[in-house]
């Protein structure tokens, strides 16, 4: 026990050293604490600003600062009737260590120890959870180690943690070997349920679905029941690796032991199926989770929303958007830029606007996705003098234009040939707006070739090679039917050699 106690009672000297020189930021967040004080009534509280207005903060040595605070709250507990003891502490050094403060909750428990007395299991895994988050793995598994010679018993708690901070570390083969070979076992601490769950979705978010699906299995041999968080976690983890099948699969296994699916189990499913184009079958789901009384959510209307509007199914979009409406869902930005895309679509471009103007009126501000579509909705529509309308609001609006929003205010311009428009819209992107790539050039070549600007669309396409883009099949399509047709000869070509 006595290793283990100076390992700790030393590591904040080192600690600081290693890396407060200079730095500040640990003793920043002291000086907020403090600054906590300044609640505290009575002369203290003049005894503690006083101390902080004279640079006590500059100069000091971390185990002063720390000793100011421990008065402060020791103090401050007494008015309250709280005893400062061992449990105290271990509070102390717990918000440290959440808060990523490990210099302090190592200085804390040297404190802790100097009023004799000695930490616990949770004052240790506290401990080891701060140098999971402040990146320092290896003392975190040595830490455990010492623990076990030193004669504490780690507990779920303590190795749960620890396995979490393996995987957040990218050391995924030594969380699966704690448990896989039994070295939880080992140490004399057995696996429970939290345990299988924190495994799971490890392996699940770095893609080892199968060795997830393995981890089922073998809780059923150590007879621990999976619960609908874990299977949940794996059919995500099949859903976001794309095998819908198997997520299927695995989803008819949970119901047949009885395990009923949440909102997150059908909301992986249902975001799955759309993705790939199996909305009847996600509508089908949405159907059962009524049916179940498992309320769907904002995330489960706009998986189904979007699938359908870009079926071209907008009835069954609108249908989805007025039962969220009556059970009072909040749409979010991607909800109704899927609503926007589908009203442009089916060129209902008003009611693509009156979604728009909806949309701010709910305080749900629109991004350079919405603005996109809309513009190119107007485009299609060839209302080009809106769509120019809405582009020059988009500044105004805090949105930065991407390079697909010029892109589509040339196409328009374009089509009703204005090409004056363009030529100044391509100069005012080449001075502040996005890099053009090869779409911007050929929606500006054939702006220039549909206008008779034969000399200019030589000069952008020898431009746009230059950057290394090739001509657009629209593009070259253009360029051989007016050789074809005699709207452009020979002299074209010889401008592009």
């Amino acid at each position: 026990m006595r290793s283990i106690l100076i390992a700790i009672a030393l590591a904040p000297k080192r600690f600081v050293h290693q890396n407060l020189q200079g730095t500040g930021s640990p003793l920043s967040s002291l000086s907020s604490l403090c600054c906590w004080g300044r609640a505290f009534s009575g002369r203290s509280d003049d005894d503690y600003r006083e101390k902080l207005r004279n640079g006590f903060l500059e100069d000091t040595k971390i185990e002063d600062a720390v000793g100011l605070f421990s008065e402060m709250v020791k103090e401050k507990m007494e008015m309250l009737g709280i005893t400062l003891d061992l449990y105290t502490y271990s509070i102390l050094i717990n918000c440290f260590c959440k808060s990523s403060q490990l210099p302090l909750a190592l200085a804390m428990a040297g404190k802790m120890m100097k009023l004799g007395y000695d930490p616990n299991v949770v004052t240790l895994s506290s401990l080891l959870n701060g140098y999971c988050r402040c990146n320092r793995i290896s003392e975190a598994v040595a830490l455990v180690d010492q623990m076990v010679e030193t004669g504490y018993q780690p507990n779920t708690i303590t190795f749960n943690l620890l396995i979490h901070g393996l995987f957040l570390h990218n050391k995924a083969s030594e969380a699966v070997a704690l448990v896989e070979l039994d070295r939880m076992v080992e140490k004399g601490c057995q696996p429970n349920l939290v345990t299988y769950g924190v495994l799971a979705n490890g392996l699940c978010k770095r893609g080892n679905i199968d060795l997830a699906l393995d981890l089922l299995k073998k809780m059923d041999k150590v007879n621990i029941e999976a619960n609908v968080v874990i299977y949940s976690t794996v059919i995500d983890g099949f859903c976001k690796y794309k095998h819908v099948d198997d997520a299927l699969d695995l989803f008819s296994e949970m119901e047949n032991k009885w395990i009923r699916g949440n909102v997150f189990t059908y909301n992986s499913l249902i975001s799955c199926l759309c993705s790939y184009g199996r909305w009847s079958d996600a509508y089908r789901l949405l159907k059962e989770m009524i049916e179940r009384k498992i309320n769907p959510n904002v995330f489960t209307f706009s998986a189904l929303i979007d699938s359908f509007a870009k079926e071209g199914n907008l009835l069954e979009a609108e249908s989805l958007y007025k039962e969220m409406i009556q059970r009072s869902i909040a749409l979010d930005i991607f909800t109704y830029n899927s609503l926007i895309y589908g009203f442009c679509m089916h060129d209902r471009i008003d009611e693509a606007k009156q979604m728009f103007d909806l949309m701010i009126s709910e305080d749900c501000y629109p991004d350079v996705v919405t603005y996109n579509t809309l513009i190119n909705g107007f485009c299609k529509s060839k209302r080009v003098e809106d769509a120019w309308e809405l582009f020059c609001s988009v500044d105004l609006k805090g949105v930065k234009p991407d390079v697909r929003t010029y892109t589509i205010m040339f196409s328009g311009f374009g089509v009703k040939r204005l090409k004056q428009e363009a030529v100044a819209l391509f100069r005012k992107m080449k001075e502040d707006g996005p890099l053009p790539d090869d779409r911007t050039y050929n929606a500006l070549i054939r702006a220039h070739m549909w206008d008779g600007d034969k000399a200019a669309s030589a000069e952008l396409i020898k431009e746009m090679t230059s950057f290394g883009f090739a001509e657009a099949s629209s593009t070259f399509g253009l360029v051989t039917n007016m050789l074809h047709d005699g709207r452009l000869d020979k002299s074209f070509l010889d401008m592009l050699s």
